[in-house]
């Protein structure tokens, strides 16, 4: 009776330890994402987006990628010339950037194409078979201008950019992937499915969010 009492404690003892881990995800899935001062991302705020290696470039910017429209999201090989973006929760009145919670991006600027610079999952790209990103608004529901953000590995403030709508249309069928470089004809542009060669790593692409202070309104 002994021995049976103290499995029965240790089983108990597991399945509390389980749901302390369960409880501990679930809230890390509701966490805000921190900027590089340790504060939330918040709805329409300007913040630039760093890679987080130093030595990996300069932050996001508008790419004119073939001399026509659209301009594409991506990324100069210098540490300057970036436009900050500003983040639109899905959910209505929700006025934080959560983990793993979707939201629509776009720069802070206008662009010559004169259109939204919304970020947008755009066609194949015809050589690498990758998913470029680019901008624009797309007709209601609007699921390809819908990313998140989640924690790269276990670095505190170092996140990765995803993109997967599933739970905005639970009965649509997905390819999702992270956003990564691809490099072409000496750009850095981003796209979906992978990184291009060079890149130390797979899949993703490292970034940290800077608050923009004191920035004006940007023309490319």
């Amino acid at each position: 009776m002994k021995l049976i009492g103290l499995s029965l404690s240790c089983i108990w003892l597991i399945l509390m330890a389980a749901k302390f881990v369960a409880t501990a995800r679930h809230d890390d899935s509701n966490a805000p994402v921190l900027d590089t001062t340790g504060k939330p991302l918040r709805r329409g705020v300007e913040y630039f987006i760093y890679p987080a290696a130093s030595e990996s470039g300069g932050p996001f910017t508008l790419i004119d990628r073939d001399g026509s429209c659209p301009f594409y999201v991506g990324q100069r090989n210098v540490t300057v010339d970036g436009i900050p973006v500003t983040f639109a929760p899905y959910v209505e009145g929700e006025n934080v950037v959560r983990k793993l919670k979707k939201f629509k991006v776009a720069f802070s600027g206008a662009t010559s194409c004169v259109q939204s610079t919304t970020w947008k999952v755009s066609g194949f790209d015809t050589v690498s078979g990758r998913r470029l990103i680019g901008t624009g608004d797309v007709a209601a529901p609007g699921f390809d201008n819908y990313f998140y953000i989640s924690t790269f590995q276990d670095f505190d403030n170092i996140y990765t950019l995803e993109w997967c709508p599933a739970e905005l249309c639970p009965t649509c069928f997905f390819v999702c992937g992270s956003v990564g470089l691809l490099f072409e004809n000496g750009q850095r542009l981003f796209a979906l499915d992978g990184n291009g060669s060079g890149f130390p790593f797979t899949g993703t692409f490292p970034v940290v969010f800077g608050r923009a202070n004191n920035i004006k309104f940007h023309e490319v």
